[in-house]
């Protein structure tokens, strides 16, 4: 059965606070690399969290869900979670073995997609853990990076960062196993599918909800 896709609108408040999170990752790349202006960049951080949470509570309570959103706004959380890992580490602010943790667990899960649309399927289930995990360090970004200044406030709330971080890495690879048995189950007892039964493209992203 073919899933029931979101109306075709593009200006919605959803989708306006999605592009200007996605405009705003320049702006924190240069903002922490060029000027080094921290406390910017932990602005921009805060915003993007609070307006990831808000964007889609506001899609339910004014009905403004829309294709685009579910391409959008899933695409925008991905590449936070690509930029701003390896923007902190040029910066010196977390480890490079950290970033590359990260990277490689989100590479194998996108290299299993294809499998998956082979099968009729858009994606696996998301995880309580999987969720959790992206949460705990979304939030323990800012705070590892409020940990910079020269005073023993900072120092505390870095130490709070590195907390949410370190669990928030463990739970990322604890989903991935989770990830990891749900695939084998699908490719041991699903067959394959034809190209026209495969999902649609908005399918795919709306399935990650």
């Amino acid at each position: 059965m073919e899933p029931v896709l979101p109306p075709n609108r593009v200006l919605t408040v959803p989708n306006v606070l999605s592009a200007v999170r996605l405009a705003l990752i320049p702006v924190f790349v240069y903002a922490l690399l060029v000027v080094h202006a921290n406390g910017w960049a932990v602005a921009i951080l805060m915003f993007s969290g609070a307006s990831d949470w808000a964007d889609g509570k506001i899609a339910r309570l004014l009905n403004q869900s829309s294709r685009l959103g579910v391409l959008l706004d899933p695409a925008v959380d991905r590449l936070y979670m690509v930029a701003v890992p390896i923007v902190l580490a040029f910066s010196g602010i977390v480890p490079w073995w950290f970033v590359i943790v990260l990277l490689a667990r989100d590479g194998l899960l996108a290299a299993t997609l294809p499998l998956l649309w082979s099968r009729g399927l858009s994606a696996l289930p998301v995880t309580y853990i999987g969720k959790a995990a992206t949460f705990a360090l979304m939030s323990g970004f800012p705070l590892v990076l409020l940990g910079t200044w020269d005073a023993l406030w900072s120092r505390v709330i870095g130490a709070c960062g590195w907390a949410f971080l370190i669990w928030g890495m463990y739970a990322y690879l604890w989903a991935f196993v989770q990830y990891a048995v749900q695939m084998i189950l699908v490719l041991r007892r699903m067959p394959k599918v034809d190209r026209a039964s495969r999902p649609s493209a908005a399918a795919k992203v709306a399935d990650h909800g």
